[in-house]
């Protein structure tokens, strides 16, 4: 049985006029994540809760910043949000799968958040 090599990321540019944190893979895959986009997804306790089904819905990000991208050793990365929140480890893997997702999960977002108002 062969196994998956892990995924890695190669690059990492943070556009901070256009609010983009770009990812690229050693697969060649290249992302584009709106900085909204991954804070509401942050994979933080805070926002996916303490147990399953427990996500919590995050609003009026629309505006947010990433002033810092902390490397994790050669695994993730931290990002710190200028509305303070720095928790929650985006590692490759969660990186990969926000952006292969990303029409889906920010379809999901939009929805619930419609469901709100």
């Amino acid at each position: 049985m062969t196994e998956n090599p892990p995924i890695a990321a190669t690059e990492i540019k943070l556009r901070t006029r256009s609010r983009l944190l770009e990812v690229a893979f050693a697969d060649g895959s290249r992302f584009e994540l709106p900085f909204e986009y991954l804070r509401v997804h942050s994979p933080s306790a805070e926002v996916r809760g303490h147990g399953a089904g427990e996500t919590v819905l995050v609003l009026g990000k629309e505006n947010v910043g990433v002033r810092a991208v902390e490397p994790i050793g050669h695994y993730a990365v931290r990002l710190v949000f200028d509305d303070g929140h720095n928790t929650g480890l985006y590692t490759w893997g969660y990186l990969y799968e926000l952006g292969a997702q990303y029409a889906a999960k920010w379809s999901e977002y939009l929805a619930r958040r419609a469901e709100r108002d």
